[in-house]
């Protein structure tokens, strides 16, 4: 069997019941590493399952996976995803790959930042496409997704942002050469992913999204140290709202009356 198992948005206790009594039963647990981060490491988590785990980075869930699901035929095999394990196109597309290996799979889900972004007060119905930012570079920065943003905004819909995450990314200069090296691991902030969007706005006058425009700012969501502030993207640009991960959200322009009370707690205090 192979099993997809979620692993939540806090700490090692996250897990759930069931997903923490397969994991001690498996020949082999993957902790796969690069689609999203938990606020503990791997030798916590090591500690409080019981067991080892194998980091399964970008190259092995992507181009080595195929090796093993067919271990999976004869063995007990999971692979951990922090959130749920189908918040990530990839791991459904392993789940595709499992079933033309004639290997058998079981998804055990747990919560997500999609679910979990209710935190701040916004209700889930209200919510339209989720949209992805990812870095910029000197050459390459892209915006498609701001169109997303404002057709939400336009059917008065909120939007969730999930902001870009490096971890284990070749550097370009790389690419061409035989020995791979990898830049370091780097987080996206609210406060990057407004300074972007803020350079989006400008050139996008009419969208009907400005630089006055609340945005909700919220880190670290599940664990004992999430925070959420409510203010202007452009105040948003000056924001500091400490470790990863981050995710911003552009709500709605006509609130319903029980967010606007909500919201208000996480609106910075003159």
């Amino acid at each position: 069997m192979f099993y997809l198992i979620g692993l939540g948005l806090g700490d090692a206790k996250d897990i759930t019941v069931k997903g923490l009594e397969v994991v001690r039963k498996c020949d082999k647990v993957l902790l796969e590493g690069y689609t999203s981060i938990l606020t503990v490491g791997k030798e916590i988590l090591e500690e409080f399952y019981g067991r080892p785990l194998i980091i399964a980075d970008r190259e092995l869930c992507e181009s080595a996976i195929d090796d093993i699901l067919l271990e999976a035929k004869d063995k007990e095999i999971a692979l951990l995803v922090v959130g749920d394990p189908l918040g990530a196109t990839t791991h459904t597309d392993m789940l595709l790959r499992a079933k033309q290996f004639g290997v058998q799979t079981q998804i055990i889900h747990n919560a997500s930042i999609m679910n979990a972004v209710s935190c701040c007060g916004l209700q889930l119905y209200n919510f339209g496409e989720t949209v992805s930012i990812p870095y910029w570079t000197e050459t390459w920065k892209p915006d498609s997704f701001f169109e997303k943003i404002v057709g939400n905004f336009s059917r008065n819909l909120h939007t969730l942002c999930l902001l870009d995450i490096k971890v284990k990314e070749p550097t370009e200069e790389s690419l061409t050469k035989k020995v791979r090296q990898y830049m370091d691991p780097k987080f996206m902030s609210v406060k990057e992913a407004a300074i972007q969007l803020i350079q989006i706005i400008e050139k996008n006058p009419d969208s009907g999204i400005n630089k006055t425009s609340k945005a909700v700012g919220l880190s670290r969501v599940g664990a004992a140290d999430q925070r959420i502030v409510a203010m202007s993207l452009d105040a948003m640009q000056n924001l500091d709202l400490g470790p990863p991960l981050h995710s911003l959200v552009i709500p709605a322009p006509n609130l319903h009356p029980l967010e606007l009370d909500y919201l208000l707690q996480f609106e910075p205090v003159d």
